[in-house]
């Protein structure tokens, strides 16, 4: 069924948080993953792709990825699964980060279900697995598809990696989190980042001035 993971991306909020909205072609049901806002334009393109949701799932908890979330998943009766749930300090932040930043009035919340390393999420027939990687924030998850493609949100992204000087970030954990869980899965494992182009874990471990393997060589 591998080959049946359907994809796309919305970029949303000022921002530009790559949203993505995922499904399963076999079934036409899916889920969207970081509806950090402007959800009339997500919902727009879930109706355009005629994708029938089942769950929202989240990477982390800053604003630009879930402070939609919530709101979101109420308008179709959908849970929220994702985080882990060492970002529960985020989520009850969300309506001062959108105060902070200008956003829309955002509510905290819970998830519906807290996500743990070696999880799976589910939407029609597809799986995802679901590993946790901190650093960027404690509670980061990425969610991995065996079709050879991730969804990593703000830990790594194409010549760069995640922001560490956020409460509770932890630079040495991110670089683990990468070398440790990422790169694991294949050179040639497409993700796509929580901003900006997607690129493949091979071409970061070759020229990434952060992660490169070169600088861990002894």
């Amino acid at each position: 069924m591998t080959a049946e993971l359907q994809r796309l991306v919305v970029p949303v909020t000022p921002f530009q948080q790559n949203c993505s909205i995922v499904w399963c072609a076999r079934t036409g049901k899916g889920a969207v993953v970081d509806p950090g806002g402007d959800l009339d334009r997500i919902a727009a393109r879930v109706a355009a792709a005629g994708v029938t949701l089942e769950k929202v799932l989240l990477t982390h908890a800053h604003l630009d990825h879930a402070a939609g979330a919530r709101n979101f998943a109420d308008r179709y009766g959908i849970p929220i699964e994702g985080p882990e749930r060492e970002d529960d300090f985020w989520l009850a932040s969300i309506p001062q980060q959108a105060s902070r930043y200008g956003f829309p009035p955002a509510t905290a919340f819970t998830p519906d279900r807290w996500l743990e390393d070696g999880d799976t999420v589910t939407f029609g027939e597809q799986v995802m697995q679901v590993l946790h990687c901190p650093g960027h924030t404690p509670g980061h998850v990425v969610f991995h598809h065996a079709s050879g493609v991730a969804f990593v949100g703000d830990v790594l992204f194409q010549g760069s990696i995640g922001r560490t000087d956020f409460p509770r970030g932890n630079h040495a954990q991110l670089i683990e989190s990468i070398r440790a869980k990422l790169w694991p899965l294949g050179d040639d494992t497409v993700f796509v980042p929580g901003h900006g182009p997607e690129s493949t874990f091979g071409f970061e471990r070759r020229c990434n001035p952060f992660v490169a393997d070169a600088l861990f060589e002894d």
